[in-house]
């Protein structure tokens, strides 16, 4: 099958036995997602989906991946959290070919189908992790979808690909954690889960920036009232005020609403490298972030899906350290970093919610 094969790679030998790695992933991802062009010159680029593959191969760890294809979901499973009138305002614009929806988002005559295997990704790994086919699942996939609200596409995103699975999981009476590492503030998902105790919505992220939302002072509204914890960090910030988040906050949040599921917006637009944004992170920060994250929930229960990340160098090797580490794979072709600001920020958060200093 062309969707698998990956034949933009440059191939090489591993050699490997599945029982040498500590753990298993299954990689979620289509060769059809490379047809989705927003535009000349568009950050959010196949070429990004490209750089993901050649970070397994430059981690040697490609052929450890247990390689999957996305589903394509029923409308049913959109409904979920978006509106049918925004459903149908996408399937209109496919049918004239695509075209311009704001200044950064724009479909061609081939984004619904990506857009749909997008917002598929995740029922699939859901379901293999379900079987035990793997620890931990990685969906590698385009266009991102944390900005796209139930009623509206932006930020370069059309459908909530992480809400999508997440509202799946909390109507089979499950509870989810959704943790957003990208640099951007997820307002689509956490607009979608405002108001509902379910999900614990969870996002560190650059402040400010696109699109203006995120402040610690946005905790939920109703039943909800709680379960959305934004820590907002200032340009600069580096791996060891993310690492005093996970330890004030990320951590204790978690054990306390004790989620079936853990998803995660795995942006990846954090690195010192991205030309979007201003933060200070490294690929060795990256896994230890995986290496965290993939440690608060029960095994096969922890599902990664790819966001941001634009500097292409960047984005494969923080992707080939991340999955690196989850497989107990030493590859670290940069360490972690220190000495940038926002140790009090998360402390204010940490005030705010509770949580003892």
């Amino acid at each position: 099958m062309r969707h698998l094969g990956l034949t933009l790679l440059i191939t090489k030998s591993v050699d490997f036995e599945r029982y040498a790695f500590e753990m298993s992933i299954l990689f979620v991802t289509d060769e059809r997602f490379l047809d989705h062009v927003p535009g000349r010159r568009h950050p959010e680029q196949p070429a990004r989906l490209q750089a993901v593959w050649s970070g397994l191969e430059m981690a040697g760890i490609k052929d450890a991946m247990i390689w999957k294809e996305p589903y394509f979901p029923s409308n049913e499973d959109l409904l979920r959290c978006h509106i049918s009138d925004h459903l149908l305002f996408l399937s209109k614009l496919d049918e004239k070919g695509g075209g311009r929806i704001d200044d950064d988002t724009a479909m061609n005559a081939k984004s619904w189908i990506n857009i749909q295997l997008a917002a598929g990704a995740g029922f699939a790994a859901i379901d293999a992790l379900r079987r035990e086919e793997a620890d931990f699942a990685f969906c590698a996939i385009r266009p991102p979808g944390h900005h796209a609200t139930s009623s509206r596409a932006m930020g370069f995103c059309f459908i909530n690909n992480i809400a999508a699975a997440a509202a799946s999981l909390i109507e089979m009476n499950e509870r989810v954690a959704i943790i957003d590492i990208d640099a951007h503030h997820g307002n689509g998902t956490q607009d979608i889960f405002y108001d509902d105790s379910r999900v614990l919505y969870l996002s560190v992220h650059q402040w400010p920036l696109f699109p203006g939302t995120g402040s610690d002072e946005e905790m939920g509204i109703d039943a909800g009232l709680g379960t959305t914890i934004n820590l907002p960090l200032p340009a600069g910030s580096t791996g060891d005020a993310y690492r005093h988040a996970f330890s004030k906050v990320i951590i204790p949040s978690i054990e306390c609403f004790n989620p079936d599921w853990l998803l995660i917006s795995a942006g990846f637009d954090g690195h010192r490298s991205d030309p979007l944004t201003d933060l200070g992170l490294t690929s060795g920060d990256y896994a230890d972030f995986f290496i965290r994250l993939s440690g608060l929930v029960s095994k096969s229960r922890c599902v990664f899906f790819l966001e941001g990340g634009y500097d292409l160098d960047a984005l494969a090797v923080s992707t080939g350290a991340s999955l690196a580490a989850l497989l107990g794979v030493s590859y670290r072709p940069e360490s972690s970093s220190n000495g940038g600001p926002g140790h009090d920020a998360v402390d204010r958060v940490a005030t705010r919610h509770g949580f003892d200093l």
